[in-house]
């Protein structure tokens, strides 16, 4: 069996016992050392007489909660690797610890433990990964300074647009945007979510100024977590898009920012040349050779507490989506290699 974590130390902050027995022994079959704790008090104690390789932590927790803990282990200048695994539904508590430099936040229930082995994996060993985890964390190193500057989250957001042309699990990709002047119109975000499956979405920020600019990096950082979370426990890898929308209408609440989001998701898998689309507010006409089909708007994220979707799937190997709003034209293109 493999154990790529021989000769790793970690230590588990949780409070509750079946989970923290769970974690214990799931990491000893994957090689690692492990030492429990019950919650931040007891890890602090534990911590000043080993120095591990990793610490997983809750964050709810008697005596000292996991928010005070990192904090604790930030202030000592301490900067061992963080996975927080939470069922915290607060947004400000994710956007907090991701400030304080932690790697990663899984939320519970935890369904899929090979989402759990590829975050410790990542944690432990970062230059064998992508560097999206650098730039989520760049995104979160001062939320409260982008809030108070449009003009600077607007500049962080283009920056990190991805490349018009590039190949993502077996897939070439390639889009073309047309967006008003120089203004933030539809933001695309697309990320390989194995070797064999990717998403995306479409954000359209102009209906919520500079909320919408605020929206499109919350969700940068944390739509990558949310889609994983809608894939354990899916034997066939497709997701539960209308879900997804759901969870993320209730994160812009959660997050005080106030307005429409239009948005469109979507996913595909190359193995099983399945591709989803689900609409909440933007339009789109998806053509596969010479077929044609429409996908209408929906309602825009953020306008009621129920979201009110428009969806579709096809079996195809190759497409174009075109997707249209208020804040512009953008044009996905997509073949298998």
């Amino acid at each position: 069996m493999e154990q790529p974590l021989t000769g790793k130390h970690i230590l588990v902050v949780e409070d509750e016992a079946v989970f923290r027995t769970l974690l214990d022994n799931f990491l000893q079959s994957l090689g690692a050392n492990t030492v429990l704790a019950d919650d931040g008090v007891q890890a602090l104690d534990l911590l000043s007489k080993l120095a591990p390789d990793l610490i997983i932590c809750d964050l709810a927790m008697p005596r000292m909660n996991g928010i005070k803990l990192v904090e604790h282990l930030r202030m000592r200048n301490s900067m061992v690797p963080v996975l927080v695994i939470s069922a915290t539904e607060n947004m400000a508590d994710i956007a907090h610890v991701l400030r304080l430099g932690v790697q990663d936040v899984l939320l519970k229930p935890l369904r899929d433990l090979s989402r759990l082995r590829e975050a410790v994996l990542e944690c432990l060993y970062p230059s064998m990964f992508t560097s999206k985890v650098e730039e989520d964390e760049q995104l979160f190193q001062d939320w409260e300074a982008l809030v108070r500057d449009p003009p600077a989250a607007a500049k962080l957001l283009k920056e990190l647009q991805p490349p018009v042309q590039q190949e993502l699990a077996g897939c070439r990709i390639n889009y073309r945007q047309l967006t008003m002047a120089e203004q933030p119109g539809l933001v695309l975000d697309i990320a390989a979510l194995s070797e064999k499956d990717l998403a995306f979405y479409c954000l359209d920020v102009t209906r919520a100024g500079d909320n919408g600019v605020l929206a499109a990096l919350l969700l940068r950082a944390l739509f990558n977590g949310l889609l994983q979370e809608q894939l354990s426990g899916q034997a066939q890898r497709l997701p539960e898009l209308s879900g997804l929308l759901k969870q993320v209408n209730l994160l812009l609440r959660q997050a005080n920012l106030q307005g429409q989001f239009p948005l469109l998701v979507g996913y595909y898998h190359q193995g099983l040349k399945n591709l989803i689309l689900v609409s909440a507010g933007l339009n789109a006409t998806l053509n596969i050779n010479t077929h044609q089909i429409q996908l209408s708007n929906g309602v825009p994220l953020g306008t009621l507490d129920s979201t009110h979707l428009n969806q579709i799937s096809q079996r195809c190997d190759a497409w174009q989506c075109q997707v249209w709003g208020a804040g512009g034209k953008l044009r996905l293109m997509l073949a298998t290699e």
